[in-house]
Parts: structure tokens; sequence; C-alpha cells
């Protein structure tokens, strides 16, 4: 994309939906995970994209708690999937100055894969061009749910009074407490819908959908969407 004057409306955190990589396969006549190793690729390209972009925060929506529901088969390969993409990414992460942090509930994951998720966070500490948070078992609902649970407990314990909680209050207990909220959320694969994904936090977010299926979603995709957001009036409920 050309140099122009909405270079200087680059969003500060991007979060996307990775949404199309099964679709992807079958209309290729490929195995459903064929397609997630194809989104691996996307992955690898946006991330870089969004570091030459100046982008501080990318947040991609890797596994949610209603994918537990898809097929053992599909739900195998895409663990062991990232387990591979662990080993292959690291390197190259760490000397583009990635972060990566994992937001979401751990316990369902297996060892291994914990392990893996403790290999990638370690390796890739202290990178500060970009953080890329890889939201793993991670669902808005639960998140909500479970902040409220704790601050219930806080309260029954004596520790909280009703007026101390307020929407800062809330945002500070949420698994995404250590991020700012997304500037621009990105839908790939045709669908108009969240998702169950950062719900609270997308509140004032710009929204931008494409029906490109994430493994086609490339640099110029990636930046299609920045440009589109430049354009656009972010008022956060107030009149200018």
């Amino acid at each position: 994309m050309a140099q122009n004057s909405n270079e200087s409306k680059i969003p500060q955190h991007v979060a996307i939906i990775m949404d199309g990589n099964g679709r992807w396969a079958q209309q290729r006549g490929l195995d459903r995970p064929e397609g997630h190793i194809a989104g691996v690729e996307s992955v690898r390209r946006v991330v870089k994209a969004a570091v030459n972009r100046g982008v501080r925060y990318l947040t991609l929506y890797t596994f949610s708690t209603e994918n537990w529901g898809r097929p053992a088969e599909e739900v195998n390969a895409i663990m062991e999937l990232f387990c591979r993409s662990v080993i292959a990414e690291a390197p190259e992460l760490k000397e583009q100055g990635v972060e990566v942090k994992l937001m979401g509930d751990r316990v369902a994951f297996s060892d291994k894969v914990n392990s893996y998720i403790d290999k990638i966070e370690g390796e890739t500490a202290g990178g500060t061009n970009l953080t890329l948070v890889l939201a793993m078992n991670y669902s808005s609902r639960y998140e909500i749910t479970d902040t409220v649970r704790q601050l219930v407990a806080q309260a029954a314990e004596g520790k909280l009074s009703p007026e101390q909680i307020d929407a800062d209050y809330i945002s500070a207990h949420l698994y995404s407490r250590n991020y700012p909220d997304p500037d621009l959320v990105i839908r790939t694969g045709g669908e108009y819908r969240l998702s169950n994904f950062l719900m609270w936090q997308a509140a004032y977010s710009e929204l931008y959908f494409t029906p490109t299926l994430w493994p086609d979603f490339d640099k110029t995709s990636f930046d299609e969407a920045l440009e589109a957001y430049a354009q656009r009036n972010r008022r956060f409920g107030l009149v200018k």
C-alpha cells in the first residue's frame, strides 16, 4: 500500500478471527486439517506485516472453547500443529522481536501442549516490537463469568465493596488486563459475527469483515484492512 496520510492511523491493537481454514481445504478436496496447516503460513505473513506496519499488539483467535466439540481427529491435528509450529516459528519470532503470550484457560490442554506454550512464551520473552496474543481455549462469556466469580469471592471475603466495581475495575480482572482493547477486529471467511471473541474488549472496536478465507489472507489483505480502519471516524459514543 502506498505511503499516505493514513500511515499515521495505524491501530495499536489488531485482533483477528481466523475463519475459513476448513472450507478452504474442502474447496480443494482436502481434509480439514490441511486447511489449518495452510493457515499457519497466513499467520506468519500477518505477524510479519504487523511488525512492519507498527502494530504493537496482535491477538489471534487460535482455538475457542467451542472448538473442543469438533471431531477429535481435527482437534488432535490442531494441537499437534501448534506444537510443531512452536519449534518451527520460535527462532523467527524472536528475531523479529515478537513476544508470544497465551490468553485462555490452560487447564484443558495436555501436558505436552502446555509444555510447548511454556516454551514459546519463554523463548520469545522480552520481545519489544510486537506482542502476539494467542487466544487458546478462549471464550469471552467464560472469561466474563470467571471474572464475576473472582469479584464475588473478593466481596464474600470483605475485600471488595459494590461501589468499587466499575468498567475499569472489571477490565483490570479480565484475561486481557495486560493489553489495550483492540482498535480493529478483523474476521475472515465471510461471516459477520464475533463468535464469543473479546465481546467486552471490542465494545468500541472497529469491525472489518472480508470474504477471504484465512489461508488466502496475506499482506495485501492486511493492508486493505488497515486502510479501511484509517478511513473510520472513531467517536466512542461521543459527537465530533
